[in-house]
């Protein structure tokens, strides 16, 4: 099969991507807490797609979700009592020096069904998708309140996955 050659408008560059994805993946505490979070540009902003599973209970039900500055670093290893599995997470994405919850890494919270997944779909202008690749999403045990700084009083870091360009389709 012939594949057309792209048009000249097109805004494909193999160099440049429209989308990016984390994998998620939780503590040795949360071995099943697994999911993936999609990035797309569009001219809106950033649509933001989340899909998780394995979330834990919670009195809640809500988790904070963030994107943070770093990456995950290693993967961690066997639990440790209120360890810091992803040190190298560093703190929420803030290139504005704004506080909290404006900050561009603030995402809305994941709000955890009985079989212990969450769905979430948003669309941000805080940032741009080239802005974030390299960065990682954490999802955090305890819910954001909204007004503590710099972090929202979110708890442990309990899951992670490091945003990755994605290759766009050539046509």
């Amino acid at each position: 099969m012939l594949i057309p050659p792209m048009p000249e408008n097109s805004g494909f560059s193999p160099r440049r991507t429209n989308s990016a994805l984390a994998i998620i993946r939780g503590i040795p505490d949360y071995p099943r807490l697994r999911g993936t979070v999609q990035f797309r540009q569009t001219t809106g902003g950033v649509l933001v797609n989340a899909v998780i599973s394995g979330l834990p209970q919670s009195s809640a039900g809500f988790f904070a979700f963030h994107l943070h500055e770093g990456t995950c670093g290693r993967r961690p290893g066997p639990a440790l009592p209120n360890a810091d599995y992803f040190p190298d997470t560093g703190a929420h994405y803030n290139p504005g020096n704004i506080p909290h919850p404006q900050h561009a890494g603030d995402f809305p919270p994941l709000l955890r069904l009985r079989d212990g997944s969450a769905r979430l779909s948003f669309i941000t202008d805080r940032f741009r998708l080239e802005q974030v690749i390299g960065r990682s999403v954490v999802i955090h045990m305890n819910p954001d309140d909204f007004k503590t700084q710099p972090s929202g009083d979110s708890g442990t870091k309990i899951a992670c996955g490091d945003i990755l360009p994605q290759n766009p389709a050539p046509y």
